[in-house]
């Protein structure tokens, strides 16, 4: 079986779960359609670029195709004119069986060529497709609009199922499927006492300072030691703040990492800090893939009831959570996972459920059953 996998950008290292559908899915016998490229193409898989220049008639066509996507669709995304044919021949070209659309906004542009061509159509729900994006009442109509040409779809967690049901935009072939982790390669190594690590674009959805003031609450007068990876608007900020509190000592910032660092810096981690939030937006997590990486490697999770987080994190059992905003309540649980007096049996409890529930092999296999047996159709 041969699959399409449809991105808005291609490729960016970061998207983890993508660049895995891209280089396993069916055996790694895929092919990718995405919005533009940059020229990173370490899979070398046959690739099609939608926002290609325009021909001239495509873009005497445009908005007119945009209009009539708009009021008949709900989009104005659809491929049209030259390009929609050149899509198509392509889709026919590599004998594509089914399309997997990372984010349900890339199912709103293939769903109804698909549907044309014959070939089924699954989206993979993430996180701000199903969360900020539901602000929008057009996103949301375009979403319901889209339900009928879909196969099947998937999320990360429960949690954005449930987000999507509440404005109407339902499937009966729904199912939840975490991105995983290569638990093969994410284990525990010799961790460093009252080590904790925050990974992360340093955005409002992260708040990185929240983190910050905790850690500083909790750790002040111990040898705990916070590393922040990531960068983003809120980075200079929290090295201002840093200072300002008198722990610049006791906190590194190093910007944005390669993901083998960060595996490395996971492994050594006692405590993983995430006090995720919903952003002003709308914006949420669906089931953050550092979340399912810290519990890979034996990294104690502490964290907020946000989004698919409870999902994964079960206080007592193999982790922390407290409430969103919950500074105080976030700076207790770090002192209350500074004097646990025996760590590593949360830290074992965290690596197995990381084997247990998010073994990203056994979940690309569920993955291939699923669009297996959508496309097969009911036993008879």
């Amino acid at each position: 079986m041969k699959a399409a996998i449809a991105t808005s950008d291609y490729h960016v290292p970061g998207e983890t779960f993508i660049n895995r559908h891209i280089a396993h899915l069916f055996g790694g016998n895929t092919c990718v359609i995405c919005g533009r490229a940059n020229g990173d193409d370490p899979y070398q898989k046959p690739l099609f670029e939608r926002r290609a220049k325009l021909s001239a008639r495509d873009t005497l066509l445009r908005p007119f195709a945009a209009l009539s996507g708009a009021v008949l669709h709900g989009t104005s995304r659809l491929p049209f004119g030259d390009n929609r044919a050149a899509l198509a021949a392509f889709l026919r070209a590599q004998r594509v069986d089914v399309i997997l659309s990372e984010f349900g906004t890339q199912a709103l542009v293939v769903a109804k060529l698909g549907n044309d061509l014959g070939i089924p159509v699954f989206t993979y729900w993430r996180g701000t497709d199903a969360s900020r994006a539901l602000r929008s009442a057009q996103r949301v109509r375009s979403y319901r609009k889209m339900m009928p040409r879909l196969a099947g779809m998937i999320s990360v967690s429960q949690f954005l199922l449930d987000n999507l049901a509440r404005h109407g935009v339902r499937h009966p072939n729904a199912h939840v499927i975490p991105s995983g982790v290569d638990t093969s390669r994410f284990q525990p190594g010799d961790k460093r006492p009252l080590s904790c690590l925050a990974v992360g674009r340093m955005v409002e959805k992260k708040a990185p300072l929240v983190t910050l003031d905790a850690f500083a609450t909790a750790a002040r007068g111990t040898a705990a030691h916070l590393t922040f990876i990531g960068d983003g608007p809120l980075l200079e900020p929290a090295r201002a703040r840093a200072a300002d509190l008198g722990v610049a000592d006791q906190v590194t910032f190093t910007g944005a990492l390669p993901h083998d660092a960060v595996r490395a810096h996971l492994a050594q981690t006692a405590f993983f800090l995430q006090h995720s939030v919903t952003a002003k937006d709308g914006n949420t997590e669906g089931l953050p893939t550092a979340i399912q990486e810290a519990l890979a490697c034996g990294a104690i999770p502490i964290s907020t009831v946000h989004a698919g987080i409870p999902e994964a994190v079960i206080p007592g059992k193999n982790g922390f959570l407290v409430e969103e905003w919950d500074q105080d309540g976030f700076a207790a649980a770090i002192a209350e996972a500074f004097a646990l007096p025996d760590p590593d049996r949360l830290a074992r409890a965290a690596r197995a459920t990381a084997l247990e529930r998010f073994d990203n092999g056994v979940l690309l296999e569920k993955l291939e059953r699923v669009i297996r047996d959508t496309i097969a159709g009911p036993s008879v």
